[in-house]
């Protein structure tokens, strides 16, 4: 799998992509959209800066909710420090941004381990009063520890999460956060966070208002499988997502031996190496208490392609 499509959405908003320079058609009401500005990621005849800049004489930045930062030249080979910095400075002319994504790259613009991100924290104290942030691309991708009162939406996709990212996230005081998604990946493009950097989330003792916590995409998805089987933040969880990653008998095995699942809506295993029994088992375990299992995407190792220990490879779902 790879990310193929823009986003089509954010903030609860439709996409809408702020036209270049020589489109004349007329523009919708700044509120109504997600606006997405881009520059080519190859050969741009229009930097990210100029982008911004036209879009801010263009639109009522005062109305604008919702903000999607796309491609910008050469994002391949160089940070968004500068665009960041950019952002951040305009604040004040973006009272009522509520929902940002810094990085709607799909594989044909730039990879999503070659997109070059940098510090987005000068992003999340700028905008005191965003409560959705996403952010897409590990290399270089640095998240200190933040307090954010408002912020109640963070996903960050990655074919490989750097451990201090993780750690960044763990310590950053988010009380009004419901929503948390990690895509953490696989070591070969930088996803070096283990169990014991996730502890934080599992506790219970952070994130209070937490709701959905997604920690997918990932090549120790057992591992973390078996670490929640008996955490106590599952118990306040109307979503787990485990989806997009290696998860097999053995995690599946842990989840039905541990605390209840029962009070989920939703289990998202999806993108998996789980056998037919273990899928049928642990339906009949949740669906007649109404939990819905995403057990789609189903994937079979290669035998072909072993590991050292003679192990068939299995693949997580984004990572190149």
């Amino acid at each position: 799998m790879t990310i193929g499509e823009h986003l089509r959405e954010l903030g609860g908003l439709p996409a809408f992509d702020f036209p270049g320079p020589k489109d004349t058609r007329a523009l919708p009401e700044a509120g109504s959209v997600a606006w997405r500005l881009s520059a080519d990621v190859y050969d741009a005849e229009e930097e990210w800066p100029e982008v911004f800049a036209r879009f801010a004489d263009s639109v009522d930045t005062r109305a604008v909710r919702s903000l999607i930062v796309g491609g910008w030249s050469e994002a391949y080979d160089t940070s968004n420090e500068a665009l960041i910095a950019a952002l951040a400075e305009a604040a004040d002319r973006f009272p009522a941004l509520g929902a940002l994504f810094i990085g709607d790259v799909t594989f044909e613009e730039c990879e999503i381990s070659w997109i070059h991100q940098s510090d987005v924290g000068p992003l999340l104290r700028a905008y005191p009063a965003l409560e959705e942030f996403g952010v897409r691309g590990g290399d270089g991708l640095l998240f200190p520890p933040v307090r954010h009162e408002a912020l109640r939406v963070l996903r960050i996709e990655t074919g490989g999460l750097p451990r201090e990212v993780v750690r960044g996230v763990a310590a950053s005081e988010l009380p009004a956060l419901t929503e948390l998604d990690l895509w953490l990946g696989t070591p070969d493009y930088g996803g070096d966070a283990e169990i014991t950097d996730l502890e934080p989330f599992l506790t219970g003792r952070r994130l209070p208002a937490l709701r959905r916590l997604a920690l997918r995409n990932s090549e120790i998805q057992n591992e973390i499988a078996q670490a929640l089987a008996t955490a106590p933040v599952v118990e306040r969880l109307e979503v787990l997502d485990l989806s997009m990653g290696v998860l097999d008998d053995v995690g599946v095995e842990a989840l039905l031996a541990g605390g209840p699942l029962t009070h989920l809506t939703r289990l998202d295993l999806h993108h998996h190496y789980v056998s037919e029994p273990l899928r049928e088992r642990i339906c009949a375990a949740l669906a007649p208490h109404g939990v819905e299992v995403d057990l789609g995407d189903h994937q079979v190792a290669d035998e072909n392609d072993v590991d050292e220990d003679g192990t068939a490879y299995r693949y997580i779902a984004v990572a190149e």
